[in-house]
């Protein structure tokens, strides 16, 4: 990635600390429209197991991201961000203001996580524990967005039919 495009891509988004969560967020720097492209990502490293900042592509590929601030992306139940591993396009679910944070929902592109967590999303709907789509109930399927593979993967797993 050329220098242009990733000075362009640092305007359009920023890094800043979430002090009450000890942790850092990304957070946007302009408007999105629902369906809007973000930013494209790629990957920095393939690692044939998950991580707590790999994102999964299929069975046996979770790649850290890159650009890397992507990274600091945290999870919510109601998210309003969406890593299309197809395209390999993180897209706007819904409109985002200049200064929201972006989120998007862990499960959505990892079956088993590396690490489970008690989610503090405090959205209507929260889940509570986060450990991967293998764990979600059917509802939670339906009102949720999937990578391709992990929708696949939780048809073949449960024998739904969609």
């Amino acid at each position: 990635m050329n220098n242009n495009i990733l000075e362009s891509l640092r305007q359009d988004y920023y890094v800043s600390e979430k002090i009450e969560l000890n942790q850092k967020g990304l957070f946007a720097n302009r408007n999105y429209k629902m369906g809007e492209v973000i930013s494209d990502f790629s990957s920095s490293e393939i690692l044939d197991h998950p991580t707590y900042l790999t994102v999964q592509l299929n069975e046996v590929d979770h790649i850290l991201l890159h650009p890397i601030d992507l990274q600091y992306i945290n999870h919510s139940c109601s998210p309003n961000s969406f890593f299309n591993t197809s395209t390999m396009k993180l897209e706007a679910l819904k409109d985002i203001a200049k200064s929201d944070e972006f989120t998007f929902f862990y499960p959505s592109t990892e079956w088993d996580m590396d690490q489970a967590f008690l989610c503090r999303c405090g959205e209507t709907g929260c889940i509570r524990e986060i450990k991967g789509a293998k764990y979600l109930s059917i509802f939670e399927f339906e009102i949720h967005r999937f990578s391709n593979y992990i929708h696949s993967k939780y048809l073949s797993f449960y024998s739904l039919e969609k």
